[in-house]
């Protein structure tokens, strides 16, 4: 190969390096361009590991057919290397002397160099009945001398022929390796970046279901099924979806937004996101009710104990008794009331406000009713636990998710973040919030995360206002968001149809909640 090919093979190889993601793949085009450029007939590259160990990453051997590693399904056993023993630089084998040293070493003919153990190459020569003769090991460094690899090729070809590495074919494969170590360490960096703000948003989520024993795990669990629902809808060949397809970085994309989609979180006081019950604020004010009622009860016994000497002393009795049951009766209702649910009927909402009005207490020197203005105004929340000011503090977690995801550079890769992640509580009418987007507006990943956001509420089993519900129940009440335009309609159908309904409860439900699914029964649903 002339010096002008050689230079253009190098070129061309430099820019081929810099466009490789997958590190292992890279590993292999380095290997495989220096197997070509010295007329090697095989080689091997080598990476390291955090224990400073040269681990074994990609063979290739033309004579014998041979490919391990890398992008091969195929994978070879080789033992890690230690570059130093006990401090010192590990000399007993080539690839490690030459990483710790920053030499390159040229061996001739190996069966005349004593030096080495070539435990690998022998191992390979004794299986396959090969001769490795020629042995060049050049180690790879970055523009700032960082180590972060090994090339060993063997057996130069001269006209058919096995001989050693000239002196022009080291330095152009000094000149190929030291190219291919800036691509690795680049592509390094970035993998590093990648895992260390996967795992920042990981951490955010923990902390948020941390913050909460009553929606620990959510952060987790709608990431899983927001893939879930992805995957299924990418495998899905039939129907309006029937287009959409996925690459791996949009699947990265989806998945990262998954986990920080309620980062606003981070912003919602406790006492709000944790209030298990209507009346609980740092505690649960029920306690205070319940005094009060005591009272209102001490109250009857003592107006009857100061009039029970009267002619009619069992009416009083009888008197007494009923306005006892009665405070028996209103307190259970106030607690059974206190606890929230999913639904709470008008007049229950009325008998609230006349326990409240129906009679006062002394607490000191004030006269205080049963159940104060503000008491009764959060007893009588029609659902769950909290109020419409409660609810407007949870739901400004959305604004702040927005407000915070945008406020990050995010890479042109995962620029549609914000977007994912900001929209899991619109609606397909435009009547969700925070931004009211109809379902033209939106993604189709910020609908599958909708989904995978309200799947989860529904068959979450640490809600406290709410048991846990069981799968058919859950798809019932989805069908209805469908019929409303709540939900996307399509990709609906295609959770119901390929069963990801499923697949998730298997994973994190409880066996409890698995019943039997009548596909047919689902609201809007045609199996």
């Amino acid at each position: 190969m002339d010096s002008d090919k050689i230079l253009e093979e190098i070129v061309n190889v430099g820019i081929s390096l810099s466009s490789e993601k997958n590190t292992r793949v890279l590993l292999e085009h380095i290997l495989l361009a220096a197997k070509n450029l010295s007329q090697a007939d095989g080689g091997t590259i080598y990476a390291v590991d955090q224990e400073n160990n040269l681990v074994f990453d990609t063979l290739l051997n033309d004579s014998l057919r041979l490919h391990f590693g890398g992008s091969s399904p195929l994978q070879a056993s080789f033992p890690p290397i230690p570059i130093f023993i006990d401090g010192q630089p590990n000399t007993k084998a080539a690839v490690a002397h030459a990483a710790a040293t920053g030499q390159v070493i040229n061996i001739d003919d190996l069966s005349q160099q004593p030096d080495y153990q070539h435990s690998n190459a022998k191992r390979m020569d004794d299986e396959y009945d090969y001769q490795t003769r020629s042995v060049l090991t050049i180690p790879m460094k970055n523009h700032e001398g960082e180590l972060n690899g090994v090339l060993q090729l063997v057996n130069a070809r001269h006209n058919g022929e096995v001989g050693p590495f000239s002196p022009e074919t080291v330095k152009q494969v000094q000149a190929l390796a030291s190219q291919a170590a800036v691509a690795l360490t680049n592509r390094q960096l970035i993998d590093a970046m990648e895992e260390l703000f996967q795992s920042f948003t990981q951490l955010i989520a923990k902390a948020i279901d941390e913050k909460s024993p009553y929606t620990g795990g959510h952060c987790r669990r709608v990431p899983e099924l927001t893939m879930m629902i992805a995957e299924a809808v990418h495998r899905h060949t039939e129907g309006p979806m029937a287009e959409f397809r996925m690459s791996d970085a949009d699947r990265h994309e989806l998945n990262l937004a998954g986990w920080i989609h309620d980062c606003g979180k981070v912003a919602t006081p406790e006492y709000v996101m944790d209030k298990s019950t209507k009346l609980e604020t740092v505690f649960d004010r029920i306690t205070l009710v319940e005094t009060r009622f005591e009272l209102a009860k001490r109250d009857v016994e003592l107006q009857y104990l100061q009039h029970k000497d009267k002619a009619d002393h069992p009416e009083l009795m009888q008197q007494m008794q009923g306005e006892l049951a009665q405070l028996d009766e209103d307190l259970a209702f106030v607690k059974q009331a206190n606890t929230g649910g999913e639904f709470m009927r008008p007049e229950d909402q009325d008998r609230l406000v006349q326990i409240g009005q129906s009679r006062q207490v002394r607490i000191g020197t004030e006269m205080v009713p049963l159940l104060s203005d503000e008491e009764v105004y959060n007893l009588r929340i029609a659902r769950g636990t909290l109020n419409d000011e409660e609810r407007a503090i949870i739901n400004r977690h959305m604004d702040i998710t927005i407000e915070m995801l945008e406020s990050l550079p995010f890479p042109k890769h995962l620029q549609r973040v914000p977007e994912f992640a900001g929209g899991h509580h619109e609606k397909m009418d435009g009547t969700g919030y925070p931004k009211k987007l109809t379902r033209e507006q939106m993604s189709v990943p910020a609908r599958m995360m909708a989904i995978a956001d309200i799947f989860e509420a529904l068959t979450a089993a640490d809600r406290p206002y709410k048991e846990a519900k069981k799968i058919s129940e859950c798809l019932t009440i989805m069908g209805r968001m469908k019929l409303g335009n709540h939900i996307d309609p399509d990709l609906f159908d295609v959770f119901v149809k390929e069963k990801v309904y499923l697949e998730y409860a298997e994973r994190f439900l409880k066996p409890e909640q698995l019943d039997e699914i009548d596909l047919s029964a689902i609201p809007g649903f045609s199996p």
